[in-house]
């Protein structure tokens, strides 16, 4: 008796109350996210812990380059979500398959390029970014390594996207996990070398992170054709892996303004950085726990606004607009209800937590308590922009929600401090965040609610539906998928 084949629109996000489906879609995501940044503060202690002060200050000069290219990959990776999205809404499985062939595909030679010139140019990467003498022959030896892994690593996270964007939440966890678990467990016999492990100091850290995501990535693969999952490429869809124009054209152009989100965002919190540095060596300790409870805060509204993006887009590409409202609607109320709640539990305990990092006699824990009980309930109001922001991405607006990001944390926030900070003093930099965030909301409301974005969208999936059904009445004119 042969076996069922697998229903390939298992992911379709389309079906069953939205309230639910979300839940189910972000929380798998969120998790995903938590395990991310809880592997790289373990790696951070098991580097200032097995190595020293410098190799940390390495790792930390390093990754800031592999965060502005894999803002890049970032963009790329939601561009190709939001147009699988749609695509499978549309029940258009060869399309879905044609846009992640190209995102894969696309991403591997573009990091293939940057890779090689990355190894060459490492130090003169290093020269622009002033890493001190003492830690510059470990980040190059650390930054080496990561560009090497650097191909393997995007296609992995532009894999984990196109799951995402077809449905499938669940897969990229699990995968998450394997990654994490590898990864921390390799840090420490690599860097120390124990048992049959060489000693490899720094190279050793970042060997733990290149094996744990070749292994994860290759088993992950296995798992895909082994599950029959929708997005796997076989036979002449193989032929996808090349890029095609068109498909191209949407990711780039799509994915350019994506990716630059991050890298405002970044470039934004450098700036504060700055700022609270004139504010005296007890104060910038102060940010920098709060920061760092300040990461888990947001995660909430990252997940939120990425999982509404997905189940847009699908909604999208099943042309039900009257829905759309209601998934943002959702999105808006779980993110009050996770933001929520993380950030009056911060609030509760935060002087436990902002113990664990400047201990329990340190005078920076009143500081840093003052910074959380102004700034921290800034990312409830950030998720909810998020959200709004999100569905719009996912009928193609992506300049819209680039403005309003740029907007806010520049001549909002840095108005708002430069206005204020004779009156208010360093609070100027605290008041900032939610002045900054209410802005954020006022002008993604407006935007949601008055500028042309929904009927550009429909009117591509309108045209997107015509051309299918064109292309579907010459069966000959396209590669049939091998199913």
């Amino acid at each position: 008796m042969s076996k069922a084949p697998a229903d390939p629109f298992k992911g379709d996000l389309t079906q069953g109350p939205i309230m639910r489906t979300l839940l189910m879609f972000s929380v798998p995501t969120l998790a995903s996210n938590m395990l991310q940044s809880l592997n790289g503060t373990i790696n951070s202690i098991w580097v200032g812990r097995l190595i020293g002060e410098e190799a940390l200050a390495a790792t930390a000069n390093a990754n800031i380059i592999m965060f502005l290219v894999s803002s890049a990959a970032f963009g790329f990776g939601m561009a190709g979500t939001v147009k699988i999205g749609q695509r499978f809404g549309a029940r258009n499985l060869d399309g879905a398959r044609r846009t992640f062939g190209t995102a894969i595909g696309f991403s591997f030679m573009l990091t293939l390029t940057v890779a090689a010139i990355g190894w060459l140019g490492a130090p003169t990467l290093l020269d622009w970014l002033a890493t001190p003498g003492e830690a510059r022959a470990m980040a190059l030896d650390y930054l080496r390594m990561i560009f090497v892994s650097m191909p393997i690593v995007m296609v992995s996270i532009i894999l984990t996207m196109g799951l995402r964007g077809a449905g499938d939440a669940r897969t990229p966890l699990i995968f998450m996990g394997l990654t994490v678990a590898l990864d921390i467990v390799l840090n420490p016999l690599l860097i120390a070398g124990y048992g049959p492990f060489p000693e490899l100091g720094i190279v050793g850290s970042a060997l733990g992170m290149v094996i744990a995501a070749i292994v994860s990535f290759i088993a992950m693969l296995v798992y895909v054709y082994a599950k029959d999952l929708p997005l796997r490429l076989r036979g002449a869809e193989l032929r996808y892996l090349k890029p095609d124009a068109e498909e191209l054209k949407f990711i780039v152009t799509k994915g350019v303004p994506m990716g630059a989100q991050m890298l405002v965002m970044s470039a934004a919190g450098i700036i504060v950085v700055g700022l609270v540095n004139r504010e005296g060596m007890m104060t910038t300790a102060a940010y920098g726990a709060a920061m760092q409870l300040f990461t888990y805060i947001q995660m909430p509204a990252m997940a939120i606004g990425g999982a509404v993006s997905a189940i847009a887009a699908q909604y999208i590409g099943a042309r039900k607009w009257d829905a759309l409202d209601q998934v943002t609607r959702a999105g808006v109320w779980v993110n009050f209800a996770l933001t929520g709640a993380l950030t009056v539990l911060l609030l509760l305990f935060d002087r436990p937590a902002l113990e664990l990092f400047l201990g329990p006699d340190s005078p920076a824990v009143d500081i840093a308590r003052h910074i959380q009980f102004l700034a921290s309930w800034n990312f409830i109001l950030f998720g909810v922009t998020m959200v709004m922001t999100a569905t719009m991405r996912a009928g193609g607006a992506v300049w819209v929600p680039l403005a309003i990001l740029a907007i806010a944390l520049y001549p909002v926030r840095l108005g708002f401090y430069y206005l204020t900070y004779d009156w208010l003093g360093a609070d100027a930099i605290w008041l900032s965040f939610p002045v900054a965030a209410f802005a954020a909301l006022i002008m993604a409301w407006w935007a949601y609610r008055f500028t042309g974005w929904r009927r550009q969208a429909q009117a591509e999936s309108e045209e997107e539906a015509r051309e299918q059904a064109q292309t579907d009445g010459q069966p000959a004119g396209r590669l049939m998928p091998d199913v």
